[in-house]
């Protein structure tokens, strides 16, 4: 649960196949985040279950909004 005033980072998907990469190879989680600048050390176990259950694909962040066409303002009926 986040904390109120807490800032959260974002990773790229480049960053987060990194991380699994390491890991793979051996890494210590702590060794990665210290490598790639991860301030959560929780967050590297989260993308590696992620990557385990979906592969490559579990990695991406679905959070975000998309700004998409499709999307009309207010004034567009």
């Amino acid at each position: 649960m986040a904390n109120k005033g807490q800032i959260f980072r974002y990773y790229s998907l480049e960053t987060k196949k990194k991380a699994v990469a390491m890991r793979l190879e051996g890494m210590t989680k702590r060794e990665v985040a210290r490598a790639l600048d991860i301030t959560d050390i929780g967050r590297l176990k989260v993308w590696m279950r992620k990557y385990r259950e979906h592969g490559e694909e579990g990695l991406i962040d679905r959070r975000r909004r998309s700004n998409t066409s499709d999307e009309k303002s207010p004034g567009e009926m």
